[in-house]
């Protein structure tokens, strides 16, 4: 019998596109890591350490949340959620042993422990029109909005933000019951890998954090308050006064846009550079994937002049352009 990941391997005559995305799509998500903190403290250490709620964290929310350094940077970008024993942080994979080591230096005596739990659980992303119904196979009810979830015998279903048009989700589950459920998933829907994911979390506009951009971005800069993950009433974080000040005071004048540039070869990292200031980059690409074009689309942060002029490019001035796409929600005119 082959195995969860033989079956749900992706098609190289079947490129993950915007479009194909859209109908409907599985993909095994593999280059995400998993944390787990448990304890007593748990919410008060996380709650002083995050930018946003932990201690009001209901066990079927959802959140997102950043982890800063003293200077307001991003060391990581994080989706959270609970259960009746431990808080879970997801982020970036490659940078999820060094952030787990950081975290547990921090501890001291409160009564909570970090364990790496990336390897305990399958990870399948859905998204696009035909998700829901696929997943109502297993499920009687599926979680009703964006950053819900709902625990199962067949797993914890964490609804995310939607792309295309419809809702996505991630389903953590165990071997067993991925190998049962890869066969109608493949036969229903198109099967992509971490790339599809990514283009679907890019067409949401939702940024993550990971080696490349560590330390380049205050929360604001890549719209992260804008999806809930910043949480300005709670106490005091590492870098909380200048979050609270670039909100208020109007010190950064930045903001993140999804666009599509014909270069396949562009990643998170990659500078880009506006007509009326060739000389110094105005922004960077803070994740990228291929769109199934040649191309890749992507979330770039950049000034906000250079986005409202429209005139940028990656790499150099003459470099290929950056084609706006239309953000899913509104970037407004906070000078961030």
């Amino acid at each position: 019998m082959n195995t969860w990941n033989q079956i749900l391997a992706p098609r190289a005559d079947t490129p993950a596109t915007p479009a194909a995305l859209a109908v409907g799509f599985v993909a095994p998500v593999t280059d995400l890591g998993l944390i787990a903190f448990t304890g007593d403290d748990t919410a008060t250490f996380l709650h002083s350490q995050l930018t946003n709620d932990i201690e009001h964290l209901a066990q079927q929310e959802v959140r997102l949340a950043g982890y800063c350094s003293p200077k307001g940077r991003l060391l990581a970008s994080f989706l959270m959620w609970r259960d009746a024993q431990s808080v879970y942080l997801q982020l970036a994979r490659d940078i999820q042993p060094a952030v787990q080591k950081r975290l547990q230096m921090f501890v001291l005596r409160a009564k909570t422990k970090a364990a790496d739990v990336t390897d305990q659980h399958v990870v399948l992303g859905l998204g696009g029109g035909l998700a829901e119904a696929v997943l109502q196979t297993w499920f009687d009810a599926l979680p009703s909005a964006p950053y819900t979830k709902i625990d199962h015998p067949l797993g914890t279903l964490l609804r995310v933000a939607d792309a295309f048009g419809s809702p996505r989700y991630l389903w953590l589950t165990t071997q067993e019951t991925a190998t049962t459920a890869a066969p109608l998933l493949a036969d229903r829907l198109v099967v992509g890998g971490n790339e599809a994911w990514r283009l679907a979390e890019i067409h949401a506009g939702v940024p993550l954090v990971t080696a490349a951009t560590q330390e380049q971005f205050v929360p604001q800069m890549i719209n992260l308050e804008l999806l809930g993950g910043v949480n300005f009433k709670k106490g005091c974080y590492p870098g909380q006064e200048i979050v609270a000040r670039s909100q208020y005071l109007g010190k950064l004048k930045r903001r993140t846009a999804l666009v599509s540039i014909d270069d396949a070869g562009i990643t998170a990292g990659t500078e880009v550079f506006a007509a009326a200031d060739p000389d110094q980059p105005c922004g960077m690409v803070v994740n990228a994937a291929p769109n199934g074009a040649g191309g890749v689309d992507a979330l770039v942060e950049m000034k906000l002049d250079a986005l409202e002029t429209g005139a940028v490019n990656a790499r150099a001035a003459g470099g290929p352009a950056l084609r706006f796409l239309t953000m899913p929600y509104v970037l407004d005119k906070l000078d961030v």
